[in-house]
């Protein structure tokens, strides 16, 4: 997998770079979205791999697929990655691509992980908090796992916090065994 995201990050500094420079984070967002989805659908695959056709004959049947969702600078992009036959890496381009989106805007993804379900109240003292902390702000979804026993998992990014009855007795069970 690390290999994928290797390979991918280029393309994705290439687009953001662009995108920037252009004023259309949002635009290309969009664009490398839909673009992934199309790439990870088990048909498109096949034509991708498929070794009888030319990346340019991969290329227009892709932004046809596409359809007007990608302006001209879309499909160039899409061009280039056939040339190359690394449309296989569209998935991996557009997470890095939303990283360097969200950097860009000081924002990061947060999901909150509950045994139970959290008033909007807390989640937005969560969220006060959290901004505060990170000095960002915060784009926060809520899910619930009764698994969890009690307590919560944040996930902010990178930054895992596990404060959940599970995540502690994983801990001393683990602890208990070594």
């Amino acid at each position: 997998m690390a290999e994928l995201i290797t390979l991918a990050r280029p393309y994705a500094k290439a687009a953001f770079e662009t995108a920037l420079q252009d004023g259309s984070l949002d635009k290309w967002s969009s664009m490398i979205a839909l673009s992934a989805a199309v790439a990870g659908e088990e048909g498109v695959s096949s034509i991708l791999s498929s070794p009888s056709l030319s990346s340019e004959q991969i290329a227009d049947a892709f932004v046809g697929i596409c359809g007007d969702e990608l302006d001209a600078k879309g499909k160039n992009f899409v061009s280039l990655l056939a040339e190359y036959k690394r449309l296989v890496l569209l998935p991996e381009i557009s997470s890095l691509f939303e990283i360097l989106k969200a950097n860009q805007e000081m924002s990061v993804d947060v999901e909150i992980t509950t045994a139970y379900e959290i008033s909007s109240d807390v989640s937005n003292k969560l969220a006060q908090a959290l901004k505060d902390r990170l000095k960002r702000e915060i784009i926060l979804a809520t899910n619930v796992d009764p698994s969890l026993i009690g307590g919560a998992i944040i996930r902010a990014g990178d930054n895992v916090i596990d404060s959940s009855v599970r995540g502690k007795l994983s801990k001393l069970a683990e602890s208990m065994n070594s």
